[in-house]
């Protein structure tokens, strides 16, 4: 009697999961993000952030959009008035002529529109005020990392320079500077940013002296990090705050200096900006002769730009530090 062999069965192929099984298997992980990607999602956090906080200042605001207002005046002023406007030769009008539908600001005693002036100032009055602000805070926090990251009789020396200029009437030292020099554009700016830097020294000395108590300074330090790593890469960023609300309060100053130096004659005379202009009706003699609108135009708009500048600087400073309490 033979036994028969029963053939195997063959194996079941496998069951496709279903739709609920699938949905209860765990997800991948997403791939890991490079190190620049996330950089760039915290700087674009951080950015809605400052916003969001800075459109609850109502002056922040109204100053930012009296910047942009002017900004586009500048920018666009070949466009507006053309480039024409500061010849003598080529003036449309006569000497000293009232405000009319013509002119809406009259005319200078060359005959040029004083509405044409304006506009084109703005490019000089706001050139003057960025570069030599943007200069006096470079140097300001320079010397102020500089001094409170070292110390010792280094810093003593360099303080003790920074309370001199700080003691020195800062338009004293513009003007000595603007008359040695020659008369120019760059020469203003120069003057200025090399005078007006003391006030942000402090302030960021102050500030980095603060930063470097700090714990993550020492660790940094420990692991090998030098004087340059922890300069650049530790107290910079974390007195940026401090050095972008000085320079927007700094751009305000500025301007007005430039204002009052062009107003003394120590301005480019060939170039036209809004101190100069009042410069050209102080010595045409608009006070004595009662020609308003000579004087009011430039007078105003270099008060509404260094409002607006300091309304700005006031809410950017509010919105990085908080503590400071600045009313909206």
């Amino acid at each position: 009697m033979t036994l028969e062999k029963t053939p195997p069965t063959p194996p079941t192929p496998p069951t496709p999961p279903t739709a609920s099984a699938a949905a209860a298997a765990p997800s991948a992980a997403p791939p890991p993000q490079s190190a620049a990607a996330l950089a760039r999602a915290r700087r674009r956090a951080s950015a809605v952030r400052f916003w969001r906080r800075y459109r609850t200042h109502r002056g922040g605001l109204f100053g930012l959009a009296g910047l942009s207002l002017i900004a586009l005046m500048a920018l666009f002023a070949p466009l507006l008035v053309g480039s024409d406007v500061q010849s003598v030769t080529a003036a449309p009008g006569t000497a000293l002529e009232a405000p009319s539908a013509r002119f809406p600001l009259g005319t200078d005693q060359f005959g040029r529109s004083l509405l044409s002036l304006l506009v084109w100032g703005s490019r000089v009055s706001l050139t003057v005020g960025l570069l030599a602000a943007g200069l006096s805070v470079a140097i300001g926090t320079l010397v102020g990392i500089v001094a409170g990251h070292y110390g010792g009789w280094f810093a003593t020396v360099i303080m003790r320079v920074t309370d001199w200029f700080l003691v020195m009437p800062t338009l004293v030292l513009a003007i000595v500077l603007a008359t040695v020099m020659s008369r120019s554009i760059w020469t203003v700016i120069l003057a200025i940013g090399v005078t007006s830097w003391p006030t942000t020294a402090r302030l960021v000395r102050a500030q980095t002296i603060a930063v470097e108590s700090r714990p993550y300074i020492e660790r940094a330090r420990a692991l090998g990090g030098g004087h340059r790593h922890v300069m650049t890469r530790h107290v910079l960023p974390n007195v940026m705050p401090l050095v972008l609300a000085q320079t927007t309060l700094g751009i305000s100053a500025a301007i007005l200096t430039e204002a009052t130096l062009a107003f003394l004659g120590l301005g480019d005379p060939i170039i036209v900006s809004w101190g100069g202009m009042l410069q050209d009706a102080r010595e045409a003699g608009a006070v004595s002769s009662g020609h308003w609108w000579y004087l009011a135009p430039p007078g105003i708009a270099i008060a509404f730009v260094a409002l607006a500048f300091t309304l700005c600087g006031r809410a950017v400073e509010s919105v990085l530090n908080p503590k400071l309490g600045v009313s909206r």
